[in-house]
């Protein structure tokens, strides 16, 4: 039996504008195996929100699966929530993409007060519970903060900074949190914050206008630094 470290990747689709960001989830994938841990990847067995053309920007007339669009990013590696054990792994990672916000949650539709998948909010919270670590990318911290709620945490969070330009409304974004309990901070595509009271790591990416390479120092950082959090939630 392997000793490695058990990283859950939660998965959301397969493209930034219905899915799981590809270069996020990629980068995902590999930082947790140049950390030594093993990635685990699980998605919802459900239909997606809507599917989006990438060329254009506009919806298409089809209907696609989330846990068959995210095998795709898994090599087909991948497990739906629907009888995944949350005791099986030791840490959650969560890529963005708008999938995040149309799929695991409603964020892109109703902000703070869109709905969480109950499937999504059970990992989470039965994560936050057993102090089993969480990383989130891009829109992920919104469905950390959407999921924890009712927890009172108060976790450190981020989706980006005012300081430097977006293509979205980190402002907005971060009040939403805000709203939800959590505490929003502000950070740069290639930094990672870390709350170690709550175990909770967080990379703006592709929230904020960004390079390929600062994403993946971003993911780097919340990775290592993920990979940390488990070490020390061993010893609290």
């Amino acid at each position: 039996m392997s000793n490695k470290l058990k990283i859950g990747v939660l998965l959301s689709g397969c493209g930034v504008y219905d899915g799981s960001e590809i270069h996020e989830a990629v980068l995902t994938l590999l930082a947790i195996e140049q950390q030594g841990a093993q990635a685990v990847c699980i998605a919802l067995d459900v239909k997606q929100h809507h599917v989006v053309n990438h060329l254009n920007g506009k919806e298409m007339n089809e209907e696609r699966n989330v846990l068959i669009e995210s095998a795709r990013i898994a090599r087909g590696e991948i497990q739906s929530l629907d009888n995944f054990d949350s005791n099986s792994i030791d840490a959650l990672a969560i890529p963005g993409g708008f999938g995040a916000a149309k799929n695991l949650s409603k964020w892109a539709f109703a902000g703070h007060k869109g709905e969480i998948n109950p499937q999504v909010k059970d990992l989470i919270v039965k994560c936050f519970d057993a102090k089993k670590p969480i990383a989130a990318m891009c829109m992920g911290p919104t469905v950390v903060a959407k999921a924890l709620a009712e927890k009172g945490a108060s976790e450190k969070l981020t989706v980006g900074s005012v300081n430097s330009s977006s293509p979205y409304d980190i402002s907005d974004i971060s009040n939403g949190m805000n709203a939800l309990g959590a505490d929003a901070q502000m950070a740069e595509a290639y930094e990672a914050v870390v709350d170690t009271k709550n175990l909770i790591v967080s990379s703006p990416c592709y929230m904020m206008d960004a390079t390929i390479l600062m994403v993946n120092e971003g993911i780097q950082q919340a990775i290592k630094k993920l990979v940390g959090l488990v070490e020390l939630a061993k010893t609290t």
